[in-house]
C-alpha cells in the first residue's frame, strides 16, 4: 500500500474517470457524463478523490460536502486491484476531509444488489439505516 497515492481529480482526466467508472463502478447515474463531473469539480475541486498506483487510477470516491451533510458516492476500485485496502484508504481520506470541514456523519449511497460493496461499507464501519428511503425526481429527461 505504500505505493498508493490519493489525490484530487482534475478536469482534464474526466473522460478517463468516466471510462474507469464504466469498468469498475456498480451501476450508473444521471450525472455520469463530462458535464456532470465538470460541475462537481467546479463547485468543489476536492470532492472527487482518486487512488492512483503507478500513474493509473485504481479507485475513486466522491466525498461531497454541502456545508451540512457529508455524502459519499462512486466508491469504485478497479476489479484487478480489489481486496488490497484501496477502498478503505479512500474512505479514510474522505472521512478526514469531512472531519476537517466540520462533518459529523457520513452518508453513503449503496445499490441494494451490490453485495461486494455492502461488505466493503460494513468493514469500514458503516451500517444500513432501514428507517430511511431515498426519494428521487429527475429534473431532466
Amino acid at each position: 500500500m505504500n505505493d498508493l497515492i490519493i489525490r484530487f481529480a482534475t478536469t482534464d482526466e474526466i473522460p478517463d474517470l468516466l471510462a474507469f467508472w464504466a469498468r469498475a463502478a456498480e451501476g450508473t447515474s444521471i450525472t455520469d457524463d463530462p458535464a456532470g463531473v465538470a460541475r462537481l469539480l467546479a463547485r468543489d475541486p476536492e470532492a472527487l478523490l482518486v487512488a492512483e498506483r503507478d500513474g493509473a487510477p485504481v479507485g475513486t470516491v466522491i466525498a461531497g460536502w454541502d456545508g451540512w451533510r457529508a455524502s459519499l458516492y462512486r466508491l469504485a476500485v478497479d476489479p484487478d486491484h480489489r481486496r488490497q485496502g484501496i477502498g478503505a484508504a479512500l474512505l479514510a481520506a474522505a472521512e478526514e476531509r469531512f472531519a476537517a470541514l466540520g462533518g459529523r456523519r457520513a452518508d453513503a449511497m449503496v445499490l441494494e444488489r451490490n453485495e461486494a460493496g455492502k461488505r466493503t461499507w460494513d468493514a469500514a464501519g458503516y451500517h444500513r439505516e432501514d428507517r430511511w428511503r431515498r426519494w428521487v425526481k429527475p429534473l431532466v429527461e
